[in-house]
C-alpha cells in the first residue's frame, strides 16, 4: 500500500480542516470516513425524496472567518444566509421576538419590562466585553502548564497579560462571569421570565447542564462567538444544509491534492514501539503514515482505536472520566406547508419566521435538568424549531418545507424502558407540543425522524451522544481539554494526533481544534 504523510480519520469539518491545512503546507493526505458520504455531524441528507435536511448541526455561527478565508471557501460554494431573529414562545400564548434592529429590539423588550429594555443595553455589552477577551483563545494552542518549553512559556505569559490588561474589576468580573450559572447571571439583570427563557438557551444548549449549573454563563460565551458578515453572535443559515460547509471544506482540501475515501471505517491504529504507523480499516485494507490524525472524540480513539497495551492505566482513567453525557435529540419533519405559529408577530419576514423555541421557564427548565439526570423523560420539552427551508430553496419543493427540532435534556440512558420503545412517542410528543403553537404543523407532516441520544451515538460516531465530544465546562475546557499534560493536540503516542470537537477549544462548527492540531503538527514536523 502506499505510505502518505498523514492519515485523518473522519470527514468530519474539523478533520477535513486538519487534512486541507496539511495538505496546503505540501504534505501527501488522506482522510479516511466510516459513511458513504462526508460531513460527520455537519452534513446535509435526504429526509424525504426532494427534501433536504441537516441532519445534526443545523446552524451555522461559530465557522472561524479565518478559516473561511484561508480556505477561500466561497470558491468552493459556501454561502452563508444570514439569520436576522427568532421568536420564543411560552404556555400562556405569549411571544417575544428577537431583532436585529436596535430600536426595535428595544422597543420589544420594553412591552415586557422598561427595566429590562434598559438593563439589556448593559447585558449586551457585558457578554460582548467576554466575548472579546476570550475569542484570541480560540485559535491557540493552550499552553502547558507542566512544560518549561520556550512557547508553552510565551503562551502563558499571553495568557497572563491578557488577564492583567483586563484591571482589577473587570478581571474580578470575568472570573466570577465563568464561574456563574446563566440563570443567576440572567437574574441580575432581567425580571421577565420570558426573556431569561430564551437568552438561556446559548448557556445550555448540548450541554448535560442544568440553567443553575455553576458554569453554564460562561458556555453562553461559547454560543456568541459566531462570526457572519464580521458580527460577533450573528447566526447563520448554511445553503444546501450544513453539509455545504463540510462539502466547501473537502473541495478546499482536494484542491491542494488531498485525497477522501469513503466507506472506510478504520478499526484499529497501528502502532509500533509507541509510535504511530499508520490504520487498519474494518475491511482489512492497511493504510501507512508517521502522522495519524484522529477527527473522533477521544474515547472512541484511544479506547476504541488503539490497543489496551499501547496505554498506560493512568491515562486510560483519565480518558475514561471525561464527561460524555449527550442530553440532545432531534426531530426532524417533512412539511406540505410552513407552520402558521399562533401570536407569530405581524409583519415578520420569512427569515425572521425561520427559528421559533418553545421553552418552558427558567425554573421549568431546571426541573427538566433534574427529570433528565433521573432518566426520565421531562413533562414540558425544550425545543428549538429551525425553518431553514423559509430561506433556502434548495432544501425542499416550492410551497414545502423542512422543519428540524433540537430537543434539549433528554437522557442518554432511560431509567426506564429504552429509547427503541420510546423514540417514536418522543416524535409525537415534539409533533404535539407543536401543534399547540401552530394547529395546522400535525396535519402537514409528510415524514419524519426522531434521533434520540444513543441514535446521535450510532449515526455520527460519537460516545454517547454529545455533540460537543465532551462537556463544555471549566474543568474540561482550555488547557484541561480533553485532559490536563495532552491539551495540545499530540498524544502518548508518538506521530498520534487529536483534532476533534474533544480538544480545544470545543465543540460547534468552528474548525478550530482542526485548525490549531494543523499548525502545532507543522511546527513539529
Amino acid at each position: 500500500m502506499k505510505k502518505y504523510d498523514a492519515i485523518v480519520i473522519g470527514a468530519g469539518h474539523n478533520g477535513l480542516t486538519n487534512a486541507a491545512y496539511l495538505a496546503k503546507a505540501g504534505l501527501d493526505v488522506l482522510v479516511v470516513e466510516k459513511n458513504p458520504y462526508i460531513g460527520g455531524a455537519t452534513v446535509s441528507r435526504e429526509l424525504h425524496e426532494g427534501w433536504k435536511y441537516s441532519n445534526c448541526s443545523y446552524v451555522c455561527s461559530l465557522l472561524r472567518p479565518e478559516i473561511s478565508r484561508d480556505l477561500n471557501l466561497s470558491k468552493f460554494g459556501l454561502q452563508i444566509i444570514p439569520y436576522v431573529g427568532g421568536v420564543t414562545f411560552i404556555n400562556d400564548g405569549g411571544y417575544f421576538g428577537s431583532y436585529d434592529d436596535h430600536e426595535r429590539q428595544y422597543r420589544e423588550i420594553a412591552r415586557f419590562s422598561r427595566r429590562d429594555a434598559n438593563a439589556y443595553e448593559r447585558y449586551k455589552a457585558d457578554v460582548t466585553k467576554q466575548t472579546r477577551f476570550i475569542r484570541p483563545f480560540l485559535m491557540r494552542t493552550p499552553p502547558d502548564l507542566s512544560s518549561f518549553k520556550p512557547r508553552d512559556i510565551r503562551e502563558l505569559l499571553f495568557y497572563a497579560k491578557s488577564f492583567y490588561n483586563l484591571g482589577e474589576k473587570v478581571l474580578g468580573d470575568t472570573l466570577r462571569f465563568w464561574t456563574m450559572s446563566i440563570g443567576d447571571f440572567l437574574d441580575e439583570y432581567f425580571e421577565t421570565d420570558v426573556i431569561k427563557a430564551h437568552l438561556a438557551g446559548s448557556g445550555i444548549i448540548g450541554t448535560a447542564l442544568g440553567v443553575y449549573s455553576p458554569g453554564t454563563a460562561y458556555v453562553l460565551l461559547h454560543h456568541y462567538m459566531g462570526e457572519v458578515d464580521g458580527t460577533v453572535g450573528a447566526w447563520g443559515f448554511a445553503r444546501g444544509g450544513m453539509g455545504s460547509v463540510a462539502k466547501a471544506i473537502a473541495g478546499a482540501f482536494q484542491s491542494f491534492g488531498g485525497e477522501i475515501k469513503t466507506d472506510a471505517g478504520v478499526d484499529k491504529i497501528l502502532v509500533t514501539g509507541n509510535k504511530t504507523k499508520g490504520v487498519v480499516l474494518a475491511n482489512g485494507d492497511e493504510y501507512y503514515a508517521d502522522i495519524v490524525v484522529s477527527n473522533l472524540d477521544p474515547k472512541r480513539t484511544f479506547l476504541g482505536l488503539v490497543g489496551r497495551g499501547e496505554l498506560s492505566d493512568d491515562f486510560r482513567r483519565e480518558i475514561e472520566s471525561i464527561r460524555m453525557n449527550g442530553p440532545a435529540g432531534k426531530v426532524n419533519f417533512v412539511l406540505s406547508e410552513e407552520p402558521r405559529v399562533n401570536g407569530m408577530p405581524a409583519g415578520r419576514t420569512k427569515s425572521q419566521r425561520s427559528l421559533f423555541t418553545l421553552v418552558p421557564s427558567l425554573e421549568e427548565a431546571e426541573d427538566n435538568y433534574n427529570a433528565s439526570r433521573r432518566g426520565d423523560i421531562p413533562r414540558r420539552l425544550w425545543v428549538d424549531c429551525v425553518l431553514a427551508s423559509n430561506v433556502d430553496d434548495t432544501l425542499a419543493p416550492a410551497g414545502r418545507h423542512m422543519l428540524t427540532c433540537f430537543v434539549q435534556y433528554l437522557p442518554y440512558q432511560l431509567r426506564a424502558g429504552s429509547w427503541d420503545d420510546q423514540r417514536e412517542n418522543l416524535g409525537d410528543r415534539v409533533t404535539e407540543l407543536i401543534g399547540q403553537f401552530a394547529p395546522n404543523m400535525p396535519n402537514s407532516v409528510i415524514a419524519r425522524r426522531v434521533m434520540a441520544p444513543p441514535d446521535l451515538e450510532d449515526t455520527f460516531a460519537i460516545t454517547e451522544g454529545n455533540i460537543f465530544h465532551g462537556d463544555i465546562s471549566l474543568d474540561q475546557m482550555f488547557f484541561m481539554r480533553p485532559i490536563p499534560e495532552w491539551s495540545q493536540y499530540r498524544t502518548p503516542i508518538r506521530g498520534l494526533w487529536l483534532c476533534g470537537a474533544g480538544t480545544h477549544p470545543g465543540g460547534g462548527v468552528t474548525g478550530a481544534p482542526g485548525y490549531n492540531a494543523a499548525h502545532a503538527i507543522l511546527r513539529a514536523t
